[in-house]
């Protein structure tokens, strides 16, 4: 009887380790991904984050950074091809995170709008319409399951910005939204665990500064 409570519980301390395992390459890669700018590193990071993703595939935190990274990488690409590729890639991957989390939350709507957008980017005139409508109607799921999510204001403030002013966008347009997710993301501070999303500070605070040049101008 010993013998068998000893077994069980080694095992429940090897499953809890490798549990643990994935944030600390999961934290390093992130960070090594969303800090540079360089091309090739972003490349490199993505696919470090893909292979993190396949070995620790019962969390969906890694499948949810491995299709922000695609999703991210699709903005500095110029080729539609390669962009719609790199979008496929990460609609799979958030499809991945959902299936292990059982249902939708507020992250992987969020990350949705953010695909949706991307898809947008790469023909504007010809997608604003279907897209436009799934990044609204994400963005308004995410804000059902938890209205103080702070990634939520920076994504329509980035839209609002890159909207242009004879439509309702620009920086004057779009600082509120940046002004909201900036006193959320002071709340969310607290937040150090790499499984919990916690991604978008230090870019709002570069648009809150680039809105604040465009309205001294």
């Amino acid at each position: 009887m010993k013998n068998t409570i000893l077994i069980a519980a080694a095992a429940f301390v090897t499953t809890a380790a490798a549990a643990q395992d994935f944030r600390v390459p999961l934290e390093k890669t992130f960070l090594a991904f969303d800090t540079t700018m360089d091309m090739a590193k972003k490349i490199e990071q993505s696919n470090k984050l893909t292979l993190i993703a396949k070995k620790w595939d019962s969390e969906w935190s890694t499948h949810y950074y491995a299709a922000y990274s695609k999703a991210t990488l699709s903005y500095f690409e110029k080729d539609a091809a390669k962009r719609d590729a790199y979008l496929d890639e990460a609609d799979k991957e958030k499809e991945d995170a959902v299936s292990i989390l059982k249902k939708e939350n507020d992250e992987t709507y969020v990350l949705a709008a953010m695909i949706a957008n991307a898809r947008m980017a790469v023909d504007p005139m010809n997608r604003w319409q279907e897209y436009g409508k799934v990044f609204a109607d994400n963005l308004e799921s995410a804000k059902k399951e938890n209205p103080d999510n702070p990634r939520m204001y920076y994504l329509q403030g980035t839209s609002k910005f890159y909207t242009p002013k004879q439509f309702g966008g620009g920086a004057k347009a779009a600082m509120p939204y940046f002004e909201k997710a900036t006193s959320l993301f002071e709340k969310e501070a607290s937040v150090t665990d790499i499984a919990i999303p916690h991604w978008g500070s230090d870019k709002t605070n570069w648009f809150m500064e680039q809105c604040k040049k465009d309205d001294k101008g």
